[in-house]
């Protein structure tokens, strides 16, 4: 069964772009409610453990590298059918592949910048927004 609540960051080449407010934007419009939100950095470790999944393949130490070079910002959202909702409205991961008027057509740089990042399933929204918020930082 779907849940409701999603997690998203809004990954360090979209916060040094200036790019927050407009991804806020586009997610509100979308008809998401931010429910947690923090403007933070991930160090390297932090990143690695939020990421550990993704150890074993090539690419690894260059997504640890990336997503601690700078602030991120990191939100729990709530809407029906968030995660897949939340999926269609980010976009595919290659930005030049996502469908026109998603965040990712209109803010990524490439797709190992990809401006922002989308759990993939309910199991990984709940596990993602616990890394980053404890249940007196949401409703």
């Amino acid at each position: 069964m779907a849940t409701n609540r999603t997690f998203t960051m809004v990954k360090p080449d979209a916060v040094e772009a200036n790019n927050i407010g407009n991804i806020l934007a586009k997610i509100n419009e979308a008809g998401f409610r931010i429910v947690a939100m923090k403007y933070t950095r991930l160090s390297a470790e932090q990143a690695g453990k939020f990421y550990e999944v993704h150890s074993e393949r090539p690419f690894y130490g260059e997504l640890v590298e990336y997503m601690s070079s700078g602030p991120i910002v990191a939100a729990i959202l709530e809407k029906d059918n968030a995660v897949a909702d939340f999926r269609t409205l980010i976009g595919a991961t290659d930005p030049a592949e996502a469908a026109e008027g998603t965040i990712r057509a209109l803010y990524a740089e490439s797709k190992a910048k990809n401006a922002v990042h989308g759990s993939d399933s309910d199991e990984n929204a709940e596990i993602e927004g616990n890394f980053f918020f404890s249940q007196v930082e949401r409703p």
